[in-house]
């Protein structure tokens, strides 16, 4: 019997593990850039009420991916207009928080995630998506492209 990989709608139960997860993203971010990335003292008590508001929130697609029952990743999409100077032909899904436990596993659970929260923003109307990743995860990069995404932006920063 093969591995069993499942995606389904995020519940307030995997609020803990989607916190815990994106706090050992950003930690891994701020080796990369250390002041675009610092995190806040309460960050993980913030985030999670937030993460709780999302998941909680009919319009925001939250879904969660597991191996044999057990937390591997998230993606959580909102739908938003595009800003007035540009007009794509409706609205955008944005991913901001998407991440996988395993470097290793963004070809595949990455990959799934991503499909289900964009199959599901189509479904809603969305004409195009938009995710967030740091410019040193190259294994998200390479799961992005294999996906059929390609960069439209990028931003600089240094510390002032």
């Amino acid at each position: 019997m093969g591995i069993m990989l499942s995606v389904r709608s995020a519940l307030s139960d995997d609020v803990a593990a989607i916190v815990a997860l994106m706090a050992r993203c950003r930690e891994r971010y701020a080796e990369h850039q250390p002041v675009f990335w610092r995190c806040a003292a309460d960050a993980q008590d913030r985030h999670a009420e937030f993460i709780a508001t999302l998941v909680e929130d009919a319009e925001v697609i939250c879904r969660v991916a597991e191996r044999d029952g057990r937390f591997v990743g998230f993606a959580i999409g909102s739908l938003v207009p595009a800003p007035p100077v540009y007009d794509p032909g409706g609205p955008t899904c944005t991913l901001d928080d998407f991440a996988v436990e395993e470097d290793g596993d963004w070809t595949t659970v990455g990959v799934d995630l991503l499909k289900a929260v964009t199959e599901e923003a189509h479904r809603r109307g969305a004409v195009q998506v938009v995710v967030v990743c740091g410019h040193m995860d190259e294994a998200k990069r390479q799961a992005l492209r294999l996906a059929g995404l390609s960069i439209a932006s990028e931003w600089w920063t240094a510390p002032l």
